[in-house]
């Protein structure tokens, strides 16, 4: 596997039964082999995310002790501002040379819930900010429900079974700054190679080079999408559920050629999680002989609290 498949999502919610086997297919075999595609037809239109951007860029663009204010202790970056450098990869000291902040779920129904999840930081600043980001956090969600979908068919489970987990689950939109470079770094570079932690990324802002991804062999590939695409990779949490079938790969951003160090780059992650009491324990149907039980039983919300620790977001 040396590119990154492209499949299109409008095969998938067609009514045609042919295009959505395809569909299901062809995605299932591409988190098989390499752990990522890229996604035509998903649900955020060119105008959404265009206000996005520029209000994501605005809000970088605050001098820092107003960034700073919004900065919330105590609560392992969940929600609001992570200031530059304070994240690293598992097993990296150097911090990664990037500033984010973390839009997270907007419980209505469920006051347990509401109850276990950090509140959303309003930036008072900007009043577009907060509703774009909710419009945008929403169609995500919606978009990586129905990947999910797909890959439950392909795991020989009932289409809708990761539904019950993933709503209202503990998902994260996480807009990043990779501020322009002016030094040398000595080791940093603006994301360091790390698997992500949660069910499946749904990643905007992977046009033009920076984002790789390491193959079997362990070749780095550059992970480019087109403009109406949105690059999927699988998580931790569905590598760890399906006995490493679907596969977590390991991959990073790296630093621009030295001519383009001036210029800062814009991505916009969102991390699919699910409840935290969804347990990963691995799918029977993913055991055989060939492939025996990896991994111990464990819960999605404590597998996310051994990760944030190992991040250096959280305190034991």
């Amino acid at each position: 596997m040396n590119s990154i498949p492209s499949v299109n999502l409008k095969d998938f919610i067609s009514n045609d039964p042919i295009r959505k086997q395809n569909f299901v297919n062809a995605i299932g075999k591409a988190y098989e082999d390499i752990g990522f595609v890229a996604l035509k037809g998903h649900f955020l239109d060119d105008t959404l995310v265009n206000n996005l951007y520029d209000e994501v860029k605005n809000f970088f663009s605050l001098d820092t002790e107003t960034k700073r204010k919004y900065e919330i202790p105590g609560i392992g970056g969940q929600r609001g501002y992570v200031s530059f450098g304070k994240e690293s990869a598992k097993g990296k000291k150097e911090g990664d040379l990037k500033e984010f902040w973390h839009f997270g779920q907007y419980v209505e129904d469920d006051e347990k819930l509401k109850q276990e999840y950090p509140e959303n930081v309003i930036v008072n600043e900007l009043p577009e900010f907060n509703k774009i980001g909710k419009e945008t956090y929403r169609m995500l969600e919606k978009t990586a429900k129905y990947v999910l979908r797909a890959l439950a068919l392909h795991l020989d489970l009932k289409e809708t079974y990761f539904d019950e987990y993933i709503y209202n689950g503990n998902s994260i939109l996480r807009p990043i700054h990779y501020p322009p470079i002016t030094e040398e770094p000595k080791e940093a570079v603006r994301a360091a190679a790390h698997g992500d932690i949660n069910l499946i990324t749904l990643l905007m802002g992977a046009q033009g080079r920076g984002l790789q991804v390491q193959n079997h062999k362990g070749e780095w590939l550059d992970a480019i999408a087109e403009p109406d695409e949105l690059m999927i990779n699988v998580g931790d949490m569905l590598s760890r559920h399906t006995n490493n079938r679907l596969k977590s790969t390991i991959h990073r951003v790296i630093n621009p050629p030295k001519e383009l160090w001036g210029t800062s780059r814009y991505s916009i992650p969102f991390f699919m999680h699910p409840i935290s009491d969804m347990k990963l324990d691995v799918l029977e149907s993913c055991i055989d002989d060939n492939s025996p039980k990896a991994f111990d039983d464990i819960t999605a919300g404590e597998f996310l609290n051994e990760r944030l620790i190992e991040l250096g977001l959280k305190k034991e």
